[in-house]
């Protein structure tokens, strides 16, 4: 197992915070990880999120199933890239209130065979959480 985590102060209440965080059809408008995403925040549902890694990464598409939507405090989802069981990822988003706004964390964890293989892409990934946490900021401050 390999895991990632990058966290942010936002100036802005987690109720704004989990708003556009699960406003999903509204990603190309200022997210620079996940640029296309479609579906429903419900527990069991499917997304559909199309991620453009920064540096030479090819876009790819996950269909991950929502295990978690716990406004305004918890979202995650679970994916597969090809077979479940290949290369998985546990994402997730926890708010806290903190006394000026919001500390949002931002986490995976990888699983599978291909998981220690994969250690460089996983520590890129990183930077994409940064640079998705980032712009969520800039958006819930404006």
């Amino acid at each position: 197992m390999r895991s990632i985590s990058e966290s942010v102060e936002i100036t802005a209440s987690p109720e704004v915070v989990w708003q556009i965080l699960t406003d999903v059809k509204s990603y190309s408008d200022w997210n620079p990880f996940i640029k296309q995403a479609s579906g429903e925040i419900t527990v069991g549902a499917t997304l559909v999120l199309r991620m453009f890694p920064g540096g030479d990464g090819k876009p790819t598409t996950f269909r991950p199933r929502v295990l978690i939507a716990d406004p305004p405090r918890t979202l995650c989802w679970r994916g597969s890239l090809g077979i479940p069981g290949i290369f998985d990822g546990e994402h997730r988003f926890v708010l806290h209130r903190t006394a000026s706004g919001t500390n949002l964390i931002q986490s995976e964890k990888f699983t599978g065979l291909l998981t220690p293989f994969l250690g460089g892409a996983v520590a890129r990934t990183a930077d994409d959480f940064r640079a998705l946490n980032q712009a969520l900021k800039h958006r819930a401050e404006a």
